[in-house]
């Protein structure tokens, strides 16, 4: 992908099948972060104030990524477990045949909001 400027631009530039799950993702995170801002930051959109980056997430060949705290992933390591979904200390890969659950994104977000105290 190359760089964008906006989350539409984005989306649209990842692969047919990761759309659907970054347009879910994106409005999980909206409702789960009402005032955050939109932005793009290391080149993959997220949430977040200013320069603080609370939520980020990012498409690639076959599987999309959320990317929050350290701290959220580990409060969440059994709900992320239970969805049958793969955690690094700061991510989590999700696909069309394993989507992320709306309820988990929200849950990973306010955690990671939580723990950055913003």
């Amino acid at each position: 992908m190359s760089k964008y400027f906006d989350h539409d631009a984005y989306i649209a530039g990842a692969a047919e099948p990761l759309r659907p799950l970054l347009v879910d993702l994106r409005v999980a995170l909206a409702a789960a972060l009402p005032d955050a801002e939109e932005l793009i930051a290391y080149d993959m959109p997220g949430f977040g104030f200013g320069k603080s980056i609370i939520a980020g997430y990012a498409a690639f060949a076959k599987q999309c990524g959320l990317y929050v705290s350290p701290g959220a992933i580990t409060a969440h390591a059994k709900d992320i477990a239970d969805a049958g979904l793969k955690a690094t200390k700061t991510g989590v890969t999700f696909s069309p045949k394993k989507p992320m659950p709306d309820a988990l994104a929200a849950k990973l977000a306010v955690a990671a909001r939580r723990e950055l105290g913003l």
